[in-house]
């Protein structure tokens, strides 16, 4: 597939709008660092978990016309003129968000995950208010509470946790701190827990102390889309999702809500939190929720899980330790201690050899959070890329080699063919 240069006419291979002769020539720096960045993912193997590829078509509509084009408001009820097209992108991508998730009503404007939760909060509480969320601690995400975030400065969170015994999720400390302290809403959802939250359980705690159920399903948003994990939407009063991560759109949030509270729900993303919507992003969105909707996404999704439950088997057989035993997801949290090394170190090592993994602090954690004692992988990158389970089983085996203190330079070569083999390929759309 090939895209063509707007301003040059000239053709770049798919992918690689950015290397045109009029970047070149307007600023060679620039051009020179965006080559360097294909090169470095062209040798590399990305498991990081909050990223993945954009669809070509994704691409295509990121760079369109719509980037220019100043669409305060919302359809129809914009606040300048010329907005005909744009009205138009953004229904579309709203009712395909609709229809994909079976939702009463959808806001595509967020640009983040984050500020989604902003909006979220800001349409259901006021300043003050009690929430109560899964803690940093044990796997909640910085809007959960954290004091270097708006939400721990701005409301009083209480955290819940998992079981030490087994990683999931205590419904029954759910309950009695719900109970307890009688919050304003809850959320369920976290970065790092590889299990389906028990949605119906959350809902059912939450009626009973009067709460507002929030769904943050940010990591899951792709998962859910392909009917691969349960949808939180028809218990949750407001879901907050983003398109990017495994859903493989432009780098953005997504909000579903009840008809009851789409009109907070709107006026909580513009005006109160944010501006004029990015139009091109709009437009991605409604791209990646179309390619969602294919038989082939959904063998994608059904991948990326395979894919997922295939690395935690080999990091398990090699003597790292899955969280809650393995994963429903694409997600695999693995405590690296019982091979003598951090998570930080655990990730200095992978790094050096062009396997990209994260460290994370994990329940109980007895070492510094700076240092960790786990790493956290996902597998939406490679499976987008064609990987399947007998890669992502030899790649275990690689981290493991690593970590037993092998040296870097010949997993190094081998990462390189493996990254080689697979760059340039997108599947499943």
């Amino acid at each position: 597939m090939t895209v063509t240069d707007a301003a040059t006419g000239s053709t770049a291979t798919r992918g690689r709008p950015w290397a045109s002769e009029a970047l070149h020539r307007a600023d060679p720096q620039i051009a020179d660092l965006l080559a360097a960045e294909a090169e470095r993912r062209a040798e590399t193997i990305q498991l990081l978990a909050g990223e993945n590829l954009t669809s070509p078509a994704v691409l295509a509509a990121l760079t369109g016309p719509l980037i220019d084009k100043y669409a305060e408001g919302y359809p129809g009820r914009r606040h300048h003129t010329g907005c005909a097209l744009a009205d138009a992108a953004e229904l579309l991508a709203i009712d395909r968000a609709r229809d994909l998730f079976a939702a009463p009503h959808a806001n595509v404007q967020p640009r983040s995950a984050t500020s989604a939760m902003l909006a979220a909060y800001a349409a259901l509480l006021r300043p003050g208010d009690g929430v109560l969320a899964m803690s940093l601690e044990h796997g909640g995400h910085l809007s959960c509470g954290s004091r270097s975030n708006f939400s721990g400065r701005w409301f009083a969170f209480t955290g819940y946790g998992v079981r030490e015994s087994d990683g999931l999720i205590d419904l029954d400390q759910v309950r009695d701190l719900a109970r307890l302290h009688r919050p304003k809403a809850i959320v369920a959802g976290s970065i790092s827990y590889p299990r389906h939250p028990d949605w119906a359980a959350f809902r059912e705690i939450a009626d009973e102390v009067d709460a507002y159920l929030i769904a943050s399903a940010a990591q899951t948003t792709g998962l859910i889309a392909a009917r691969e994990a349960p949808s939180p939407v028809p218990y949750a009063d407001v879901t907050v999702a983003a398109t990017h991560k495994l859903l493989r759109g432009p780098r953005g949030g997504l909000l579903l809500s009840t008809a009851e509270l789409a009109e907070r729900v709107d006026r909580a993303v513009f005006p109160f939190s944010q501006g004029g919507a990015a139009m091109n992003e709009v437009a991605g969105k409604a791209v990646a929720l179309a390619e969602a909707a294919t038989p082939a996404y959904r063998a994608y999704a059904r991948r990326a899980v395979a894919g997922a439950r295939a690395l935690a088997a080999g990091l398990a057989e090699a003597g790292m330790r899955p969280l809650t035993g393995g994963t429903d997801t694409h997600l695999v949290t693995a405590d690296v201690s019982p091979l003598g090394v951090t998570g930080a170190e655990a990730e200095r090592r992978c790094a050096a050899a062009g396997l990209l993994l994260g460290k994370c602090a994990l329940p109980y954690d007895p070492a510094p959070a700076a240092e960790a004692s786990g790493v956290r992988l996902g597998t939406g990158t490679v499976t987008s890329q064609g990987m399947g389970e007998v890669e992502l089983s030899e790649i275990a085996g690689l981290i493991a080699r690593l970590l037993a203190g092998d040296a870097a330079t010949p997993v190094a070569q081998r990462v390189r063919e493996l990254a080689g083999a697979f760059t340039g390929a997108f599947v499943g759309a």
